[in-house]
C-alpha cells in the first residue's frame, strides 16, 4: 500500500514538475516580448490645446482627444472614490491582481455558461492601465497573462496614487473626451472640483461602455448604472446613505459642452490663432501638445468691433433691397420639423430662422425655428411671432433684377418661405433680416505694442470662414496716401509745401494714363496738408512723381504694407493689394512715433509643463528682477524696436490726418471727444470703402466691399460708409476713458501759416492754421509750387485771387524754400 502511494506520489510529482516546466516555458515565451513598463514614467498623452483671451477667458479648445491632464493631487477624493467603487474596490489592497475578485468572476461565469450572457470581468485598475498603455484589447489568454504579469511589475515600480493618476487621465468617456478633467467639461461643463455625487457617479459609470450609457439615447440605462455606482460608494463608506439616496433622485443633468469657440464673437480671431500655431509648430503640437495660448484679444472691444461692422454691412445691404427667402419648405403638417433641420448662423444668436405661416397687407405670422436637445433631436415646443409691415418695409425694394418692388408684405414673400428675423422691443414682434452679400474686415490694435485687440473677418463666421481682415487682398485706395506724404515729409518736404492740383497725364507703352480727383475737377496750387485732407489724387501723383516711386516703394515696404511694391506711379494711389491687418499695422507705426511693430494675435505660448516657448514682448528689462530695493531708479524697459520713421515726421502726418477728421473727407463722420487722426479710402468705381484712424492709444481700420469686387454704388466712399463705423467702434471702445493728446516731439516749431498758400500767416488772417515744422525748416518766404512749369507768382497776387482756380503756377521742381 505504501509502495502504491509512493508510486502515485512519484507520478504526481513528475506530472507537477512537467506542468511547472510547461508553465515556465509558456511564461518565458509570453514574457519574452513584454513591453517595457518603465515608459509609464514618461507618460505624455495627447492633451487639449487651450486658447485664452487677453483677460484669461477661454476662447477655444483644439484636440484629437479631449484631455486635460490632472495630477493626482488635483483630483478630489470623491472622484477617486467613485472610480474605485465602480472598477476596483480593493485597489489599495491588492498587489496588481485581485485574486478574490478573479475567483468570484470565474464562479459567476461558470454559472452563466451557455446562458448567452456576457462574461464578467475582474480586471483591476492596474490591469486596465497595463492593457490601455502597453497591450492591445485582444480577448486572448496570452494577453490576459501578459496583463497580469505587467500589473505585478507596475505595482512594484509605481505607487498606487501614480497608477490611479495614469488611469484617470487616460480612460475614454465617450463624446471624444479622455481623462476625468476632459469628461467633466464635456458632460457637465464643470471642473472636477465642482462635480456633485450624482455627476461623479455617472462619469465613473462610463468607462465600462460610454455608448451603453449615452445620456440621451440610453437615459434609463445610464441612470441605472449611475445609481449602481452610488450604491457601491455608500457600501464602501465613501458616501453616507442619506447623501446617496438624495443623489439617486437627481436627473443626469448632462449639459454637453459645445466645441469650437467658447467666447462670443471670437470665431475669426480664434481661427487665425489656430492657423498661426499650425504654421509655427505643426498639427500635432496644436491637437496633441496641450499648449496654453494667451492671446491679445480684448473681449469687450471684440464685441464692439463686431457690432460696428455688422451694423454697417446690414445697413448698406438693406438699402439695396431684399434678396429673397433663404429657402421654401412645406408647412402643411408640422412646420417645426423641416425648419429645425436647417442650419442657422450659430454666431449671430440675435437672429432666428423663421418660416412664414400666413401673410397679408398688415404683416406676416411666422413660426420660429425650434430648439434641439443634447442629442440633436428637435424639441416639441413651437413658438410663433409676427412681423408688422413697418418692420419689413425696407424689403419692399427687391435687389434681384427680375423682381419688381413690392407695395406690401404680400409682395415680399409667401407661406413656406424661410427668413431671418430679430426680436424687437415689443413682445412677440420681430423685424425681418437677411445675411448681407457685402462683406468687410475690421482690426483694432494697440499702436505701442502691435497687439491685435479685436478682429472681425466678415459678417458671420457661420456664413463664411474666410477672414477678410487677414486673408482678403484689397486695394487700399486713398488710405495709402499718408505713406506717400510721410515719405515726402521725411525727405525735405513740409506740410506747407505747395503742389499743383491740375490735370496730369503720362504715356507708357503707348497707353495714356490720366488720373482724376474723385468727383473730377482740380484746385490749383495747394499745400500737402490740403492734399491729405481733401484726398487729392492729382496732387499725390505729382508728389510721388517728384520724389520718385522707388522712394515711395521703399517706405511702403518699410511700413509692411507690401512685401515688394512695384514702383509705378499708379501705386501711389493705393492700387496695389494688401490686407486690413497690414494697413492698421502701418498706421500704428505713425501713431506710436515711428517705431516698427510686429502685429501679433498671440502674447504667450506655454507647453504642457508651463514652460514659455513663445513671447511676443521683445523689449527687455534688466533691472526688473531686483531682489530688494536699495534706492535704485525705477526699472526702465529697453526699447529695441527699429525706428522706421522720424518721430517729427510721424507727428506732422498725424497733424495732417487730424485735419481729415475736422475739415476733410471724414468731416462730420468721426465725432470723438478727443484728438483723433485718420484717412478715408475709396477705390476705383467705388469697389472698396476704407477708413483707418487712431488715437494715441488705439488704432483701428476697416473696409467694406463685395468678395468678388464690384461697385458699391455712386457715393459709396470711405467717408460715407467706413468712417461712421470707425466712429461707432471708437465711441464704444473709448467710453469712460480719459482723452490723451498726441505728443509733439521736442524741437519742433509750431508756426501759424496760411493754409492755402503755406506761407507765414499775417496777423488777423482768417485762413490761419498752426503747422508743425522740423528744426531748420519753416514756411516759405516766396510762393513756390511743385509742378510742370517755372513761373513765379507774387504772394499778394495768389492771396488776392481764388486758390480754387486752375492756375498752372510752379517754381522749381521740389518747392524746398
Amino acid at each position: 500500500m505504501i509502495r502504491l502511494i509512493g508510486y502515485f506520489f512519484g507520478i504526481g510529482a513528475f506530472m507537477l514538475l512537467g506542468v511547472a516546466a510547461a508553465a515556465a516555458v509558456y511564461l518565458g515565451h509570453v514574457t519574452k516580448d513584454l513591453p517595457d513598463y518603465e515608459v509609464l514614467a514618461n507618460y505624455a498623452p495627447p492633451v487639449t490645446t487651450r486658447i485664452h483671451a487677453g483677460n484669461g477667458a477661454l476662447m477655444a479648445e483644439y484636440a484629437r482627444e479631449r484631455r486635460l491632464y490632472l495630477p493626482i493631487q488635483a483630483i478630489p477624493d470623491r472622484v477617486k472614490a467613485a472610480f474605485i467603487s465602480a472598477e476596483d474596490k480593493n485597489f489599495y489592497q491588492h498587489p496588481g491582481v485581485d485574486i478574490t475578485g478573479l475567483g468570484r468572476a470565474i464562479f459567476v461565469n461558470l454559472q452563466n455558461f451557455g446562458s448567452g450572457r456576457r462574461p464578467v470581468g475582474a480586471s483591476t485598475i492596474t490591469q486596465q492601465v497595463a492593457k490601455n498603455f502597453l497591450l492591445t484589447a485582444d480577448q486572448t489568454i496570452d494577453r490576459k497573462v501578459k496583463e497580469a504579469i505587467l500589473s505585478f511589475r507596475i505595482e512594484q515600480a509605481y505607487s498606487k496614487d501614480r497608477i490611479l493618476e495614469l488611469y484617470l487621465n487616460e480612460i475614454f468617456f465617450g463624446m471624444n473626451s479622455y481623462g476625468i478633467a476632459g469628461a467633466a467639461l464635456t458632460y457637465f461643463d464643470k471642473s472636477v472640483t465642482e462635480l456633485t455625487i450624482a455627476e461623479t457617479a455617472y462619469l465613473a459609470a462610463l468607462p465600462k461602455g460610454p455608448a451603453n450609457y449615452h445620456p440621451f439615447r440610453k437615459t434609463e440605462a445610464a441612470l441605472e448604472r449611475r445609481n449602481w455606482v452610488i450604491d457601491r460608494m455608500v457600501e464602501n463608506g465613501y458616501v453616507t446613505k442619506a447623501d446617496g439616496e438624495e443623489a439617486k433622485k437627481q436627473p443626469l443633468g448632462v449639459t454637453l459642452r459645445r466645441g469650437g469657440s467658447h467666447l462670443f464673437a471670437s470665431d475669426y480671431f480664434a481661427e487665425e490663432v489656430r492657423r498661426q500655431i499650425i504654421q509655427r509648430y505643426g498639427d500635432n503640437a496644436l491637437y496633441e501638445g496641450g499648449l496654453s495660448v494667451r492671446t491679445s484679444l480684448d473681449p469687450r472691444l471684440q464685441i464692439d468691433a463686431r457690432k460696428a461692422l455688422q451694423d454697417g454691412l446690414v445697413s448698406y445691404d438693406e438699402r439695396r433691397g431684399f434678396h429673397g427667402p433663404i429657402k421654401t419648405i412645406e408647412i402643411g403638417g408640422d412646420w417645426g420639423e423641416p425648419l429645425g433641420k436647417l442650419d442657422a448662423l450659430s454666431d449671430v444668436p440675435e437672429w432666428k430662422l423663421a418660416v412664414v405661416l400666413t401673410v397679408d397687407a398688415k404683416g406676416a405670422e411666422i413660426g420660429l425655428q425650434p430648439a434641439k436637445d443634447g442629442s440633436g433631436k428637435i424639441t416639441e415646443d413651437r413658438t410663433k411671432g409676427y412681423i408688422t409691415a413697418k418692420n419689413m418695409q425696407w424689403a419692399y425694394r427687391s435687389s434681384a433684377g427680375d423682381r419688381k418692388s413690392a407695395k406690401s408684405p404680400e409682395g415680399v414673400f409667401g407661406p413656406g418661405d424661410v427668413v431671418y428675423v430679430e426680436p424687437t422691443d415689443e413682445s412677440g414682434q420681430y423685424r425681418l433680416r437677411q445675411p448681407p452679400k457685402v462683406q468687410g474686415g475690421f482690426v483694432a490694435m494697440d499702436p505701442q505694442t502691435g497687439r491685435v485687440l479685436a478682429m472681425v473677418g466678415g459678417f458671420s463666421y457661420g456664413q463664411s470662414e474666410f477672414n477678410r481682415a487677414t486673408q482678403a487682398m484689397r486695394q487700399p485706395g486713398s488710405s495709402f496716401k499718408p505713406f506717400v506724404y510721410a515719405a515726402a515729409l521725411d525727405n525735405g518736404y513740409t506740410p506747407a509745401s505747395v503742389i499743383l492740383d491740375a490735370p496730369f497725364e503720362m504715356v507708357s507703352g503707348g497707353q495714356v494714363w490720366r488720373p482724376e480727383n474723385y468727383g473730377g475737377g482740380s484746385a490749383g496750387p495747394s499745400t500737402l496738408r490740403l492734399g491729405i485732407e481733401k484726398s487729392r489724387n492729382l496732387m499725390t501723383v505729382r508728389l510721388a512723381n517728384d520724389m520718385g516711386m522707388n522712394l515711395v516703394a521703399e517706405y511702403a515696404e518699410r511700413f509692411g504694407i507690401y512685401d515688394k511694391m512695384l514702383p509705378v506711379l499708379a501705386m501711389s494711389l493705393g492700387s496695389g493689394e494688401t490686407t486690413v491687418l497690414r494697413m492698421v499695422s502701418a498706421y500704428a507705426v505713425i501713431a506710436n512715433g515711428g517705431k516698427q511693430i510686429k502685429p501679433s494675435l498671440i502674447d504667450r505660448i506655454q507647453d504642457r509643463y508651463g514652460k514659455t516657448i513663445f513671447r511676443h514682448e521683445e523689449r527687455t528689462c534688466e533691472t526688473c528682477n531686483a531682489s530688494d530695493w536699495q534706492s535704485q531708479e525705477e526699472p526702465v524697459l529697453t526699447d529695441n524696436r527699429e525706428q522706421v520713421l522720424d518721430p517729427m515726421t510721424a507727428y506732422q502726418i498725424t497733424s495732417m490726418m487730424e485735419g481729415v477728421i475736422t475739415r476733410g473727407t471724414a468731416a462730420g463722420k468721426v465725432k470723438l471727444d478727443r484728438p483723433v487722426a485718420g484717412k478715408t479710402g475709396t477705390t476705383n468705381d467705388e469697389k472698396d470703402a476704407w477708413f483707418v484712424g487712431y488715437t494715441p492709444d488705439l488704432v483701428a481700420g476697416l473696409y467694406l466691399g463685395f468678395d468678388n469686387p464690384a461697385p458699391l454704388g455712386r457715393g459709396a466712399t470711405g467717408g460715407g460708409l467706413a468712417a461712421p463705423l470707425f466712429n461707432e467702434f471708437m465711441q464704444a471702445a473709448l467710453a469712460g476713458t480719459r482723452p490723451v493728446k498726441f505728443v509733439v516731439p521736442e524741437g519742433m516749431s509750431l508756426i501759424p501759416v496760411n493754409r492755402k498758400t503755406g506761407m507765414a500767416a499775417s496777423e488777423g488772417d482768417p485762413d490761419t492754421i498752426i503747422e508743425a515744422f522740423k528744426p531748420g525748416t519753416g514756411p516759405a518766404d516766396t510762393f513756390s509750387v511743385i509742378g510742370d512749369m517755372d513761373e513765379y507768382v507774387p504772394p499778394e497776387e495768389i492771396l488776392r485771387t481764388s486758390p480754387q482756380a486752375n492756375q498752372a503756377v510752379t517754381s522749381g521742381s521740389n518747392g524746398l524754400f
